[in-house]
């Protein structure tokens, strides 16, 4: 694998990333327990603004934006002051996707804002060993947000998961900052398949570019 340092696998932070509904969380819960690495997830569910702003985004997309941005500080402080960083970590975000956000919901004012307060508090935030691009089709990310039936992902419409598609495929399109390797997954199954989480960790171990894709099923049913 393409690393920055000379850690194995189970001693790196790997982030997992993708649109809304793609899996994340699944990916990084099942990877952290095979590698036997710390989780840590976005904790969206406590964002006292995101019902909010799925009901109302023209009024409430800079308060769950800073929300978000503070929230991700914070969880991130804690882990330094803990020293997890020099264990093994698996995240369902990485520090970057609140920008990527906030390009999509914020007016060109208040993303002016935005930057000012970001770039005062997000200073030296450390970035991942390796970052795992989750892609999936939107039909198929639609399906799984359904399933899910969070409360506040209602409202969500297949015009805005568009948008937020597109903004993770140009972000990462352009992405130099860690090691990336971006992952097809609509053949995947994460969840109940653990044939799966050893095919990704054996194609994250013959890295060789600083960047890959994969979306070789050929060998799945």
């Amino acid at each position: 694998m393409v690393e920055t340092s000379q850690r194995s696998l189970h001693q790196c932070h790997i982030a997992i990333e993708g649109p809304i509904g793609v899996g994340k969380t699944t990916l990084a819960r099942a990877l952290a327990d095979r590698l036997q690495s710390s989780l840590v997830l976005e904790q969206v569910d406590h964002n006292p603004f995101i019902e909010l702003y799925y009901s109302d985004p023209e009024h409430h997309a800079l308060a769950v934006q800073l929300s978000f941005l503070f929230s991700r500080l914070k969880q991130w402080q804690e882990l330094h002051q803990q020293e997890l960083f020099h264990q093994g970590i698996v995240s369902d975000y990485i520090f970057a996707k609140d920008r990527l956000f906030a390009t999509i919901t914020l007016s060109d004012e208040e993303l002016a804002l935005y930057d000012k307060v970001a770039r005062a508090v997000t200073e030296n935030m450390p970035r991942p060993d390796l970052v795992i691009y989750l892609q999936s089709r939107a039909d198929i990310i639609m399906q799984r947000i359904r399933k899910r039936g969070r409360n506040f992902e209602h409202a969500l419409s297949e015009q805005y998961l568009g948008k937020v598609i597109a903004a993770y495929d140009r972000f990462f399109f352009h992405y130099q900052d860690s090691p990336l390797l971006i992952v097809q997954t609509d053949k995947l199954n994460f969840a109940h398949d653990p044939e799966h989480i050893d095919a990704l960790i054996n194609r994250i171990g013959s890295m060789r570019s600083s960047t890959e894709f994969w979306a070789d099923h050929s060998a799945m049913p």
